[in-house]
């Protein structure tokens, strides 16, 4: 279930959109329909609630098509177009056909309020209210200020679950639903865990941030463990600067025999004996170069439109395609008479596993990668990563890259959200960030004679 699905005047219901409703009754003793997780976290926020001395109920939550359409006419006939376009939504526009929308009404001197303007006088209850929503997965869905973005006036007693998570950063930095698909991003720092894909990964973060642009930024095989870099939201812009970056491992190698995914989880295709005092640091040594390097037929680099382990799987042969890499540093950690450990530092591009298979080829002995870590990518090292089960630190698109960041003014913040170019008065080399007084990232802009360009927009 999509706890983020936006519906709104421009986003109408899914015709087969269905959720786990359950009836109850509220304390005045009339029906309702809402969504079975919703209703468990407002039972919650309703319990914590009570502890302040603050008594709230359900006063609306699920509503049909039909349900909205005789509200809808009720109050165009009561109030008006006027008031209707600022509070009722159109029939299948209504963020009431979810089952994940309440509306509540507050308990004050032992009598429910229920009416609007009785509601938005309670300023005192409803700032304590909203404070904790985040807390069990709910935001205040039309805050004061935000009117142009959500199409409806300030309605303090609607509030909308969508996942703790969500709600958590929805509510720290200020968002509306809206906002938080269309502008929120941030970039993480994931170690993964062995036995999963990298898109496996990225499908977990999506479904948790309930957002659909998810990216990495480099390939682990589901046996590598480390350093993954994923982009959420907007951050999914600048994939290719944060994949750019050099990356370090360190990799086991067993000696042999080889494997027709040149790893541990592959078929074993031969078997060799292994000669005693094989020089290997030597030939480690040897391989701080650039050089070209044969792409294993087990990646998903494509050849005619089709990715190589596709071939490889209908043993189909087709001619591998070599990429030039430079292998910056390289060295022995340990060493026994049939395996060896060692770190490198490669550019983009770069499989580990063809660089054992050609470091073997210049040791005259087959091998085999039976472990692997990415100890590093750009500057993020393993110790900064966060494990997929545990809470993420959210890293800013601006402090995930290596390029300058520089604050501008009012006038100058115009000019670059409406990306004009601008002068090169900062002796920027290459690219440069901008960001207003405020610190929000205003993008991304790059040299162009003696001018800077925009490269990324995020205004």
């Amino acid at each position: 279930m999509k706890y983020t699905l936006l519906v709104n005047k421009e986003n109408k219901i899914k015709d087969n959109y269905k959720c786990n409703l359950i009836s109850n009754k509220n304390e005045l003793g009339e029906e309702f329909q809402v969504e079975e997780t919703t209703y468990n976290n407002f039972l919650l926020l309703k319990e914590y609630l009570k502890e302040l001395n603050i008594y709230i109920d359900i006063d609306d939550s699920y509503r049909s098509i039909e349900r909205q359409e005789e509200l809808y006419q009720y109050f165009l006939e009561k109030e008006g177009q006027d008031y209707c376009n600022n509070y009722v939504a159109v029939p299948g526009y209504s963020e009431h056909h979810t089952g994940l929308a309440i509306d509540l009404m507050l308990k004050v001197n032992n009598e429910y309020l229920r009416d609007d303007m009785e509601l938005l006088n309670s300023k005192d209850e409803f700032k304590e209210i909203h404070k904790v929503l985040h807390k069990y997965g709910f935001i205040l869905r039309y805050p004061e200020g935000k009117e142009s973005i959500t199409g409806y006036n300030y309605e303090p007693w609607h509030i909308r679950y969508v996942g703790k998570l969500p709600a958590k950063i929805i509510y720290e930095n200020n968002l509306t639903l809206e906002e938080y698909l269309t502008s929120f991003g941030t970039v993480l720092y994931i170690n993964k865990p062995k036995g999963v894909t990298s898109f496996d990964v990225v499908n977990d973060i999506s479904k948790k941030f309930g957002i659909k642009r998810v990216g990495h930024t480099g390939t682990l095989d589901p046996l590598a463990t480390g350093v993954l870099i994923v982009a959420v939201g907007s951050a999914c812009k600048v994939v290719e600067l944060l994949t750019s970056h050099d990356k370090e491992y360190i990799a086991t190698v067993e000696l042999g025999y080889s494997t027709d995914t040149l790893d541990i989880e592959g078929k074993v295709l031969e078997r060799c004996e292994v000669p005693n005092n094989l020089n290997i640091e030597e030939v480690l040594n040897s391989f701080k170069k650039t050089y070209l390097q044969e792409v294993p037929i087990y990646s998903a680099v494509k050849v005619n439109g089709k990715k190589l382990y596709e071939y490889a799987r209908k043993n189909i042969e087709v001619e591998l395609p070599k990429k030039e890499v430079t292998i910056k540093e390289i060295e022995l950690l340990e060493k026994t008479n049939t395996s060896f450990k060692f770190r490198c530092l490669v550019t983009k591009g770069c499989y580990i596993r063809s660089l054992i298979r050609d470091i073997a080829k210049e040791l005259n002995v087959l091998a085999t990668m039976t472990d692997l870590v990415r100890t590093k990518q750009g500057n993020i090292s393993i110790e900064e990563t966060d494990n997929i089960d545990n809470d993420f630190t959210l890293h800013s698109i601006a402090n995930s890259l290596n390029y300058d960041i520089i604050k501008v003014d009012n006038l100058l913040e115009k000019k670059i959200s409406n990306g004009m170019k601008i002068d090169n008065n900062y002796n920027v080399k290459d690219k440069v960030i901008f960001v207003n007084e405020s610190n929000k990232l205003l993008g991304i802009y790059e040299k162009e004679d003696n001018y800077l360009k925009v490269w990324k927009n995020f205004n």
